[in-house]
């Protein structure tokens, strides 16, 4: 099993899994029907059987689970970064903290078609994945051991893609990650000041100005933030004020999967198809088992979940690891007005 070590320097929590390094990169059959040598996709249909058991799907023919006839499925990780079983027992090791290895680590595999890209998915799709990710974040939210619940996708080897066929992953955790604990503690610093949400004043901020703003409607805004990490890098943040992902309406997820749609065809049209990163961000699990309980007393009101695409175009290296400050080539301004005038 894989463990939690934690750095009291950097207050930051590092996951030990020496099981991940055997991810297939490449998926070879052998002793089955089809041994023909060939490379065999495990995200595609009919090949459910080397995936593990279906968690969830959505099946709109009425075929039975583990096997085809699904538009997107989720199934647990072969080679997971935490594990279900057991309890975290968090304990000191001398002056450091461990524990265990404990918490969820799944696929969700976006559509039946290899390779297909979310820019060329059908809306109606993209709404199927963005339904299941708040399925599973739900659900993962009702298990206290789980203090957050993080969802990504990587797209191309250089984004950390090991298999072409589109998926994306959902992570929960035992302990509240170093970057999203950030972003918490700023927008409750900002809200015990100002009473209001730091999220919605750099919202309204942004549409006044309008020069970071790649587009608006009346449901989500994406915007090029205004100290970008990284070249075109973007935000999709709820016009309306919403802690949590999990508790967007039907018609609000429908509305965000058009936005989805149309960044990525912006991004894919203006930069060629990049490897790019994608998270996220939603509130954490308030029934977690925290030690104080009034902690996410203001979440509701001083957190507003987004999502965070980070095209890589530029490596992070020396300067980056040792200083934490990141070098960006191209202004976010620039990066907006290109992907407001992309053909799409």
């Amino acid at each position: 099993m894989s463990e939690l070590r934690h750095d009291p320097l950097s207050r930051r929590w590092v996951i030990i899994a020496t099981e991940r390094s055997r991810r297939p990169t490449e998926f070879i059959v052998n002793g089955d029907a089809r041994t023909d040598g060939a490379h065999v996709c495990p995200f595609c249909p009919g090949n459910e059987r080397f995936t593990p058991p279906e968690i969830a799907a959505v099946r709109t023919d009425g075929s039975a689970p583990n096997g085809p006839g699904w538009q997107s499925r989720v199934f647990a990780n072969k080679y997971p970064a935490l594990a279900i079983e057991g309890e975290p027992d968090r304990r000191a090791v001398g002056i450091f903290d461990r524990q265990r290895g404990v918490g969820a680590h799944e696929i969700l595999v976006e559509a039946p078609e290899h390779g297909l890209h979310m820019a060329d998915m059908e809306p109606v799709q993209l709404e199927r994945v963005l339904g299941l990710y708040q399925e599973r974040l739900r659900d993962l939210h009702r298990d206290p051991r789980f203090k957050y619940v993080l969802i990504f996708k990587n797209h191309g080897p250089a984004a950390g893609a090991s298999l072409a066929h589109p998926h994306s992953q959902i992570i929960a955790t035992p302990v509240t990650p170093r970057a999203i604990a950030s972003e918490l503690e700023s927008a409750r610093q900002h809200y015990y000041v100002k009473t209001r949400c730091l999220y919605c004043d750099i919202l309204n901020q942004e549409l006044e100005a309008g020069v970071r703003v790649v587009s608006a409607d009346e449901h989500f805004a994406v915007l090029a933030p205004y100290a970008s990490r990284f070249p075109f890098e973007t935000m999709i943040i709820p016009r309306r004020h919403r802690h949590a992902f999990a508790s967007e309406s039907p018609a609000a997820i429908a509305a965000l999967a058009r936005t989805l749609k149309d960044i990525m065809a912006r991004l894919k049209s203006v930069l060629r198809d990049p490897p790019f990163n994608f998270v996220v961000h939603t509130a954490p699990n308030v029934a977690a088992d925290y030690r104080r309980r009034d902690y996410w007393g203001t979440i509701e009101v001083d957190f507003h979940w987004h999502m965070e695409l980070l095209p890589r175009l530029t490596q992070v290296a020396g300067f980056e690891w040792g200083s934490g400050l990141f070098i960006n080539p191209t202004a976010p301004e620039d990066a907006a007005a290109f992907l407001r005038d992309a053909a799409v």
